[in-house]
């Protein structure tokens, strides 16, 4: 007989493995607390990230660490103009065996990993872009008119570069929203950035050590979907959502002045999951309004936008989203 473990006892054991992993991640992608515990946080509800920053922010170390401490295979795309999706998903190619019969052979793309980087994912053709699209949502592609499935575990971390414009193709919606959070790359304060330049230009460099397993991560994530949340909670996030929605009887005026479309359903099921990931990585049992709070602006960002007349008139998005946060939640978001 299979005995069942107590979940509190679970998720109190699962509190000191992600300390332990993430005191790993630390000693290669130094500071930026935020950005781990998003990213980290990320793959616990079992989605995807999109890393936004300027180049030389580390976006690329960290996925790259990630993998390691999390024991994920890794692959990495370059995205550029020329990239075809065939670079993505693989081919079939012709080959001749030893009794001179002609078959065809499915030859794995980089899609077919635990944890795939998208190197400046909005440098390539809305066609390729959209050869994640099925990858992303059904954790399975289509070559061929064969369906191969990914993972589990299977997550995409893209990153995107907001400054260069020319040459790029913005991410359509569908694939913005099919990303479980965007995760803002800062500049790092002045003590981090001096721990860095100490760390990373000295004869040695600290080297990711492996934490979890793949099997490990697996189980997390399905301890994460049996965390129990309060009514309340549920409620807290529903109203948070449907108040970004310009044409919500609960959206206030400010909202239906400049938000041009707000988030749909997707948005309140990512932020449920990640309101539960940041539990446990805080080591509390159930979700509490400072993790709705702390996940609202990184769920909601990438899934509605400003009217033009908004964005005339200067309006930012993030502290729109902070304000009407704090409103509905009564805790400013970090």
């Amino acid at each position: 007989m299979t005995q069942t473990l107590d979940p509190v006892a679970e998720i109190e054991a699962l509190e000191a493995r992600l300390a332990e992993a993430r005191g790993a991640i630390a000693a290669r992608f130094i500071g930026q607390e935020k950005v781990v515990d998003l990213t980290l946080s990320a793959l616990l509800a079992g989605g995807h990230a999109l890393l936004i920053g300027l180049p030389g922010l580390g976006k690329t170390r960290l996925v790259d660490t990630l993998g390691t401490v999390m024991g994920l295979g890794t692959s990495r795309i370059q995205f550029t103009p020329d990239l075809m999706p065939a670079d993505i998903l693989g081919s079939e190619v012709l080959e001749t065996g030893e009794d001179g019969r002609r078959n065809f052979r499915f030859i794995e793309g980089p899609v077919f990993t635990q944890l795939l980087m998208a190197d400046e994912i909005n440098r390539a053709s809305p066609r390729t872009q959209s050869a994640l699209l099925q990858a992303m949502q059904e954790r399975e592609v289509t070559v061929a008119g064969q369906h191969r499935p990914l993972g589990p575990p299977f997550h995409v971390l893209a990153t995107q570069n907001p400054l260069e414009q020319e040459g790029t193709y913005p991410l359509p919606e569908a694939q913005l929203d099919r990303f479980l959070v965007q995760v803002d790359v800062p500049y790092p304060a002045r003590d981090t950035e001096r721990a860095i330049l100490l760390a990373t230009t000295g004869s040695e460099e600290a080297a990711a050590e492996p934490v979890f397993a793949a099997e490990e991560l697996t189980r997390a994530q399905a301890l994460l979907r049996r965390m129990p949340v309060g009514d309340s909670i549920v409620d807290m996030i529903l109203d948070l959502v449907r108040a970004f929605r310009p044409s919500d009887d609960s959206a206030p005026d400010v909202v239906r002045d400049a938000v041009a479309w707000g988030p749909g359903p997707r948005a309140a099921q990512a932020l449920m999951l990640l309101a539960r990931a940041e539990a446990m990585l805080r080591g509390r049992l159930a979700p509490a309004p400072e993790d709705v709070a702390f996940m609202a602006g990184p769920v909601l960002k990438h899934r509605m936008a400003l009217s033009f007349a908004a964005r005339a008139r200067g309006t930012d998005l993030d502290a729109l989203i902070a304000e009407i946060t704090e409103s509905r939640t009564g805790i400013a978001p970090a």
